[in-house]
């Protein structure tokens, strides 16, 4: 029997000790026969050990981000730092359940760069499943929909890919938002996305998430995605959903004028869309943005 691959997950962190050890021992508990090397990447703070179990076949290294501050840069230290052939990544705030990399490990096909998994959304009063109800994920669907329940923590890559044609974290992209769906992008072009269509990481979903209420790195970050993925602007209803979201983020943010130059760009290439009008509604101080973002946040939904 072949042995099982060797893979190596990145951990990111900053000035989150509790939920960073959460994550790893979360690692370090999996219950994949081959050997799992995590290497902890701390973002503009000193490197330490917390005290957790390392059992067989399972090592930790900690290291400082050396490149540029915030996630892709501290995702990127961990990726060049790997030495096996597999790439996972994990963000601080969550954690994986026992079966989650032996279920992705064993759907890896020769054509696939990457395999990602469905999420259970916690938001500290409520769980939300988010699956993806395709095995295989191509790039026109991801041009349409984000499909938000493959996040970056259930991601695993070829690191061949990400050292190669595919590339690592695109570190220009404003604040780092966005990062995880411009890989998706970049790799469905390229070859295969696989899914294990089971909730198998649990992800944090709350205030005090990275990016929660930062509406001007959120609509930056998605001006420059449609800016840098020539998809969209083949695609009217995937142009106009994410001129929707823009619309959303710079009336969030106060910016009226800008929002309603996107709500128009949105919603003559397509009128169905919601977040565009609910973007004017914001622009006309007819709704808050808060009060919307917790009401589809209850509802187990994002913006």
């Amino acid at each position: 029997m072949d042995a099982l691959p060797a893979v190596t997950v990145v951990i990111p962190t900053h000035n989150r000790p509790e939920q960073m050890k959460r994550a790893l021992e979360s690692v370090l508990a999996q219950e994949y026969g081959g050997t799992i090397d995590t290497i902890v990447v701390f973002d503009a703070e000193e490197p330490y050990l917390p005290e957790v179990h390392i059992g067989d076949r399972r090592s930790v290294a900690t290291i400082a981000n050396r490149r540029s501050r915030g996630l892709a840069g501290a995702r990127n230290s961990g990726i060049l730092a790997a030495t096996n052939d597999y790439v996972a990544f994990l963000d601080d705030d969550d954690w994986w359940m026992p079966g989650k990399l032996t279920a992705q490990m064993a759907i890896f096909e020769p054509d696939m760069l990457l395999v990602g998994s469905a999420i259970v959304l916690d938001d500290g009063e409520r769980q939300h499943e988010r699956l993806i109800p395709v095995d295989r994920v191509t790039h026109e669907a991801l041009l349409r929909d984000r499909m938000a329940g493959l996040h970056s923590s259930s991601f695993v890559f070829r690191r061949s890919a990400l050292l190669g044609e595919l590339g690592l974290v695109d570190e220009d992209l404003p604040g780092s938002y966005g990062e995880d769906y411009d890989l998706l992008l970049r790799t469905s072009r390229l070859g295969a996305i696989g899914v294990v269509n089971r909730p198998l990481v649990s992800v944090t979903w709350s205030q005090n998430s990275y990016f929660f209420g930062k509406w001007g790195a959120y609509a930056e970050g998605l001006e420059y995605l449609l800016e840098t993925h020539a998809g969209f602007k083949l695609d009217p209803k995937a142009y106009s959903r994410l001129a929707g979201q823009i619309a959303f983020a710079r009336a969030s943010n106060g910016d009226h004028g800008a929002a309603r130059r996107w709500v128009w760009t949105s919603v003559r290439r397509d009128p169905t869309q919601i977040k565009a009008w609910l973007a004017l509604a914001i622009s006309l101080r007819l709704v808050s943005a808060t009060w919307v973002a917790k009401t589809v946040q209850r509802l187990g939904k994002g913006i």
